[in-house]
């Protein structure tokens, strides 16, 4: 395992951008919170919101809703910024539709290079993903700011009852659920989707090729709630199946069309930081 990590640490140094090589120093080298920090909030915009490729398929420099959850998902691992976090609550305010979420992604996309699943009309509706893990992360975080309150709303309207087929939605209200501060009904909303989502084809098998979720997407700690529901003979076929996926340059793949070279490249690094995290917590290195 040594071995698989120094080449990971070479692609890393070789072929990421700041941004990955600062999350790999801190989870790996000792870097700071702070040297993460400035790397991230270089992708964010004087209206609050994150942009600039932050998510590598959107290469608009707007400010928009997935790539905003992303800069919180960063800062929930490296130390939540009540100040970044402000100022993020300030900005879904000015893009929350009268149903009281934010839109998937702005009508700004269509102007710059994307993947295209990243295409929207001109007045698109609020949505699920990424309202509620937005919400779930500034609850964890203990945020309080009025859109939070709305948004929050929103999400318990729409939870109720609904059986996801997305991946990308089922994450995001498994995310509401587990940090709502509404407990019985989250519980309980949990269990029921818990359910679904064992049921419904959403976590692939090992070896199943595409873009899909498969077991540690799920559930990558070992004390990851949803863990109890797989065997440890899964467990070890999955992560077995990330080791096999390191790739002869030292990184790992994504499963899905870039935009561009360059845009691989930036997903890779965030992939291979990743993979080295879920194969460290599950006992593969100790570096």
């Amino acid at each position: 395992m040594n071995n698989l990590f120094q080449q990971a640490e070479e692609f890393i140094w070789c072929n990421a951008r700041l941004l990955e090589r600062r999350l790999f120093d801190f989870y790996f080298k000792s870097g700071s919170a702070q040297a993460v920090l400035a790397a991230l909030c270089a992708y964010q915009n004087e209206d609050g919101g994150f942009g600039n490729a932050l998510e590598p398929d959107i290469r608009c420099p707007e400010s928009q809703p997935v790539p905003t959850q992303h800069a919180l998902e960063i800062l929930d691992v490296v130390g939540f910024d009540a100040a970044v976090g402000q100022r993020i609550c300030d900005f879904l305010m000015t893009i929350t539709t009268e149903e009281g979420g934010v839109p998937y992604v702005l009508p700004s996309v269509n102007h710059y290079p994307r993947a295209p699943w990243w295409h929207t009309d001109d007045n698109p509706p609020a949505s699920l993903n990424p309202t509620a893990i937005i919400c779930g992360l500034l609850h964890k975080n203990k945020a309080q700011h009025p859109w939070l309150e709305r948004a929050t709303a929103y999400c318990w309207e729409k939870i109720p009852g609904i059986l996801p087929t997305d991946q990308h939605e089922m994450g995001c209200v498994l995310a509401f659920l587990r940090y709502a501060p509404q407990r019985t009904p989250a519980e309980r909303e949990m269990a029921r989707l818990t359910q679904h989502l064992l049921s419904s084809g959403l976590v692939a098998e090992a070896g199943t090729a595409g873009y899909v979720r498969k077991v540690l997407d799920w559930a990558p700690w070992p004390d990851d709630p949803l863990r109890a529901h797989f065997s440890e003979q899964e467990i070890q076929a999955h992560l077995a199946e990330v080791v096999a996926g390191q790739q002869a340059d030292g990184g790992w793949p994504i499963t899905w069309p870039p935009v561009s070279p360059g845009c691989e490249m930036e997903w890779r690094g965030w992939t291979t930081v990743g993979a080295l995290r879920v194969l460290r917590a599950n006992g593969y290195f100790s570096q």
